[in-house]
């Protein structure tokens, strides 16, 4: 059994024991139980159940693992030809480690 849950405005495929990079939850908390209710898709053994836009009574329930991950930084470069001009910009995008508890479908 599988659903496809939107958090923070990104679509995942949401299994039970899977682990996800989900963009930073404020307030979280480690070890902390998180539902999201969001659910556009449910697939039960085959049984494919779309919602208009979300599935009526289905949850997913999540174990919040690091409340805080930091990705892999991205380099960003900007020159501009014969002036001498070069700037060197760095970006880590910060991430919250969930596990998923069990779909509620």
């Amino acid at each position: 059994m599988y659903a496809i849950v939107e958090i923070n405005g990104q679509q995942f495929k949401a299994e039970a024991g899977k682990k996800l990079f989900v963009h930073h939850i404020q307030d979280a908390e480690n070890g902390a139980t998180v539902e999201f209710n969001k659910v556009l898709l449910v697939d039960n053994d085959g049984t494919i159940t779309v919602g208009a836009p979300t599935v009526e009574g289905a949850k997913v329930v999540c174990e919040i693992v690091s409340d805080l991950v930091k990705g892999d930084k991205v380099l960003i470069f900007h020159k501009k030809r014969r002036k001498g001009h070069r700037k060197l910009n760095g970006h880590r995008q910060q991430f919250t480690a969930l596990t998923i508890k069990e779909v509620v479908a």
